[in-house]
Parts: C-alpha cells; structure tokens; sequence
C-alpha cells in the first residue's frame, strides 16, 4: 500500500519496503537523526554511528519501511517479529503476534511536517494485514525521547524501566 502524503509535499508517498539498494542512504538518514538528537539534547544512548551493515541485517531479519520524497528516502522504520532486547514482556498486554517498531528517523529538516506521524499510521495497517494484533515499541526516558510523538500517534505507555542505566518507556498499540 503506497499512498500519497497528505501534509507534505504531493510527490513523498507514505509507505515502501526498503530494499538492498536503500541500505546506504537509510544508515545516512538514521546517522543524520542521531546527529540531530546529539546537537539538539547532547551525548546520549541516541548519539550511536549507525552502520550499512546494521540496516543490511534489518532488511534480511524485519520489514524496513520508508517513506520517500521524489528518489531520496526521507523517513524510515523497522517492524520486527524478533523481541528487542530492552522489551520486557511483562509489561504487554499478552497476544498471540505482536511486532516491534524499532529505528525511526526522519529526516532532521523535515520533521514536524507529519512524515513520521504518516509513516507510523501507514505501518500500523500493514501491521493489522500481518497479520499482528499489537506493535510495541521503546522510547527513551528523556529529552531526546519520542514518547509524547507516539503518545499523539495513539500508542499507550504500558511501562518505565531502566535496562542496562538506559531509562525507557514502553508504549503498545492494540490492533
């Protein structure tokens, strides 16, 4: 499901499967966010280089979406069946299938335009045709968070902990 984007400019479609081909430019945006998160809040557990490598492994173990502005890709995510590893499920409401929303960025110069806020609803309906009956997801405990974006996006905080001195909040989505 491809559909054009509503807030922004007429040529970004809302949702794409990233392929091999995006890996570079997708490690360049999500290096480009973590940079923004490092000049905006300071050093941090966002403050991280983010590989080619790493978003090679993403696109051959989870669904790698993007959201692209003419040819560059101006906003992605993952959706992973696999657990992260800072997920405690105790926290979740039990479901048969659930998938895990990790590594969403976009692009510094474009957010607050309502690129992310499209690409996490265009997610949650290929999350619904899965088929999965919740996303989960971790933000961290701090300025540099994005609880209160998914919080506007519909996400429930079900929990705060701190794994490994990281301060986290976990947030769901019933589907």
């Amino acid at each position: 499901m491809i559909e054009q984007n509503r807030h922004v400019d007429p040529s970004t479609q809302a949702l794409a499967f990233a392929t091999e081909v995006d890996a570079s430019p997708i490690a360049t945006l999500r290096a480009a966010a973590a940079a923004h998160l490092t000049r905006t809040f300071g050093e941090g557990h966002w403050s991280h280089n983010v590989t080619e490598r790493a978003v090679r492994r993403d696109l051959k173990t989870a669904r790698v979406l993007v959201a692209r502005r003419g040819p560059s890709i101006v906003a992605t995510m993952t959706l992973a069946t696999t657990k992260p590893w800072a997920i405690d499920l105790g926290y979740f409401t039990a479901v048969p299938r659930a998938l895990y929303l990790q590594a969403m960025a976009v692009a510094p110069e474009l957010q607050r335009q309502g690129i992310g806020r499209d690409l996490v609803r265009d997610a949650v309906a290929v999350a619904r045709a899965w088929p999965s009956q919740a996303v989960r997801l971790d933000a961290y405990d701090a300025s540099a968070g994005a609880g209160a974006f998914y919080a506007k996006c519909g996400f429930r905080e079900v929990g705060r902990v701190t794994y490994r001195t990281v301060p986290l909040i976990y947030f769901e989505l019933l589907l």
